[in-house]
Order: structure tokens, then C-alpha cells, then sequence
């Protein structure tokens, strides 16, 4: 009988397969661009990044998992790049905030209703920004967790 660690992985490879799969064939027939919001969790927005991420994110699930044997590594990879992500992502709303040419509409956000104007920019940044603080702690955290761990195994 599988345990639940080795049940996940396997869905979870299965899932992230599928996933890539499907990214590649949707980028191929050119919609790389093509907005994918239920793919957030990975942290592909779009097509493009999901075929990119989801080879990455089975990667690491290969080495960390099943070559290392180690879970507490994939929560320290999953918030640094969540650290990444949201870094790069706060450079390119604050762009937007300040560029004469928008790529993003503010009336395209769901937020918009709530914040009726060009401000939709910089509350997406503020998100981010917050985003980044949760991922450096968490990061710091996990990281003193597996410190100790990875001394023991030397």
C-alpha cells in the first residue's frame, strides 16, 4: 500500500505532465500568451510559463523527491521562487504604473470595481510586494528548518 507522500508525487507528476502537455500544444497554436489563472499555484499566468514552469516544478519534484528523499526542500524551493516571482513581477507592475503605452487595462482587472481607476496598477504592485515579504520569511524559516537537516545527512 502507497503511503500519502507517494500518492501525491505521483498525482502531482501526473497533473504537472498534463499540464505541460497541454501548455506546449496551447503555445504551438499560438496562444503563449493566453491568460491561465487556475495555473497561479505553479506560477504561470500564461501558456508560455506553464510549459517553462511545469518542466521546472517536475524537476525539482525529481530531485527533491524522489532522488533526495527530502519534502521540507520543495516548501524552501516553492518560496524562493514565489521570492523570484514576486520580484520580478513587482518591476513589471511598477513599468505599467509609469508607462505611456499599457499593456494591462485597468477596466481588464476584476479589481477595477473596486479601485475605479489607474490605481488597479499599484494596488497589483502593493499585492505583490506583500506577496515578496511573505515568501523572504518563509524562506528564512524553511531554510533554518533545513539547515540542521542537511548537516545531519552530511
Amino acid at each position: 500500500m502507497l503511503d500519502w507522500q507517494t500518492v501525491f508525487l505521483i498525482l502531482s507528476m501526473i497533473v504537472i505532465v498534463i499540464i505541460v502537455l497541454l501548455a506546449f500544444h496551447r503555445s504551438k497554436n499560438g496562444n503563449t500568451n493566453r491568460e491561465t489563472p487556475w495555473l497561479f499555484w505553479m506560477g504561470a499566468f500564461v501558456w508560455a510559463d506553464a510549459v517553462i514552469l511545469g518542466i521546472f516544478w517536475l524537476m525539482v519534484l525529481l530531485v527533491a523527491i524522489v532522488f533526495l528523499n527530502d519534502w521540507l526542500l520543495i516548501w524552501l524551493i516553492y518560496s524562493v521562487f514565489w521570492m523570484v516571482r514576486a520580484f520580478g513581477e513587482i518591476i513589471y507592475w511598477l513599468n505599467e504604473q509609469f508607462a505611456s503605452k499599457h499593456r494591462n487595462p485597468p477596466e481588464k482587472f476584476w479589481i477595477y470595481k473596486i479601485f475605479p481607476n489607474e490605481s488597479v496598477w499599484f494596488v497589483i504592485q502593493v499585492y505583490w510586494q506583500c506577496l515578496l515579504v511573505i515568501s523572504i520569511v518563509s524562506s528564512v524559516y524553511l531554510f533554518a528548518l533545513w539547515l540542521p537537516m542537511l548537516k545531519m545527512v552530511q
